[in-house]
C-alpha cells in the first residue's frame, strides 16, 4: 500500500497559567478562529473549540506528520503571541505548562461536540480543576495530583 492515511481524533484540553480569566468576551469570539486557523495551518484541523474563560478544549483531526507536544507548542506559543497584542491587560498573557490529550472516536465527537457548546453553563458551577480530573478519569489517564497544576 503506498499511501499512508490516518484518522486520528484528539480532545485536547489546556488552561491559562494559574487558570486566570484571560479568556473574556472581548477576545474569545477571536481567539477560537485564531486557534482554528493555526490547527489548519499545521494540517490538523479542528472539528471543535470550546472553553471558558481560564481554558479551552479544542477537538481536533491530528495530522500524521506532526507530534502531539510540536502540536500543542506551536497552538500555545501562536495563540499566546496572538493574545498579547490585544491590549495591555493581556501582557503577562500565558498558557499553563502542561495539557491533557486524549484520543477520542468518532462516535464520541458528536457527544463531546455538545459538551463543548454548554461550557459556559457548565463553568458556572464546575471548576476547570473538576472537570480536568473528569476527564482524566474518564480517559482512565494516572496521574499525581502534585504535578498537575500550575
Amino acid at each position: 500500500m503506498p499511501q499512508s492515511l490516518a484518522s486520528v481524533l484528539v480532545h485536547l484540553i489546556f488552561s491559562t497559567n494559574h487558570r486566570i480569566p484571560y479568556i473574556r468576551a472581548e477576545v474569545e469570539p477571536d481567539l477560537h478562529p485564531y486557534l482554528a486557523g493555526i490547527c489548519r495551518n499545521l494540517g490538523s484541523p479542528s472539528l471543535d473549540i470550546g472553553g471558558a474563560e481560564d481554558h479551552v478544549h479544542i477537538l481536533f483531526s491530528l495530522s500524521r506528520t506532526i507530534t502531539i507536544s510540536k502540536f500543542v507548542e506551536e497552538v500555545k506559543t501562536g495563540s499566546s503571541v496572538w493574545i498579547k497584542t490585544k491590549g495591555d491587560e493581556f501582557r503577562e498573557f500565558a498558557w499553563q505548562g502542561g495539557y491533557g490529550a486524549f484520543s477520542i472516536g468518532q462516535s464520541g465527537v458528536t457527544d463531546l461536540k455538545r459538551y463543548l457548546a454548554s461550557q459556559k453553563e457548565h463553568h458556572r458551577t464546575f471548576s476547570f480543576q473538576d472537570e480536568f480530573r473528569l476527564f482524566l478519569r474518564k480517559y482512565n489517564t494516572e496521574y499525581d495530583e502534585r504535578y498537575v497544576w500550575d
